[in-house]
């Protein structure tokens, strides 16, 4: 009777840890999760275009972004560093006019990857400047204004802390998940016209948050252009 009641208990155990792998999973790669960070400080506002299998495409409306020179670094958590510091300082008031601003979310990477794995990619990291800065904003040595048109991004989200070794992974799971559809060929047109940039990683979180932290790859591309092509 013990027996019975012991492989009864170990097959409920194993359901649960069943359904809850399956939560799990489904959450980590589900895009409906607004970033908490976005309730607490400005961010970009997008329309939703398409919500589909593990990505959204989305229709940013002109953001602006505050942005150092491209670091040449092989790694992409070096890189990251070295450019927010460098836009931290820009917000606490080492710009031209002396002014603080406000932080905001999404940082921005822009990533250009080297040719081989001992050469150095590129990483260009961006401050989205708030609105009530830009009609103005701050100049300020080493960092230039981004002004992009009407931009469509193909995103997907993922948690943690980011290691170089997630950016190849993510970036390839978000062209499988769109590979077939239209959008896939409006990106493969789009970037074939600019190689600048292969992907961008946005990150909505402090390096001190720990829970509930919210990490997107975004593959960015010009609808208008690319159907013109």
């Amino acid at each position: 009777m013990l027996s019975v009641s012991m492989n009864l208990l170990m097959m409920r155990l194993c359901v649960f840890l069943f359904l809850v792998s399956k939560l799990c999973n489904g959450y980590s790669t589900k895009l409906n999760f607004y970033p908490p960070a976005c309730q607490r400080i400005e961010c970009p506002n997008y329309d939703l275009i398409e919500s589909g299998k593990d990505y959204e495409i989305r229709r940013y409306s002109s953001p602006m972004w505050m942005s150092t020179a491209p670091i040449d670094d092989i790694s992409y958590v070096s890189a990251t560093r070295t450019g927010f510091l460098r836009l931290f300082d820009y917000i606490q008031g080492k710009n031209n006019y002396h002014e603080t601003v406000k932080m905001t979310a999404p940082v921005i990477i822009q990533v250009k990857p080297s040719d081989g794995p001992f050469c150095a990619s590129s990483f260009v990291v961006s401050f989205y400047v708030p609105k009530k800065n830009q009609p103005n904003p701050p100049p300020a040595e080493g960092l230039h204004l981004q002004k992009w048109g009407k931009t469509y991004v193909a995103v997907r989200q993922f948690s943690g802390f980011i290691a170089d070794d997630d950016l190849p992974r993510e970036a390839a799971a978000l062209s499988a998940s769109i590979a077939g559809t239209k959008w896939a060929a409006a990106i493969d047109k789009s970037h074939a016209a600019d190689n600048t940039t292969l992907y961008t990683v946005a990150g909505y979180n402090s390096p001190f948050e720990f829970k509930n932290r919210v990490n997107e790859i975004w593959f960015t591309f010009d609808l208008d252009k690319a159907l013109a092509i």
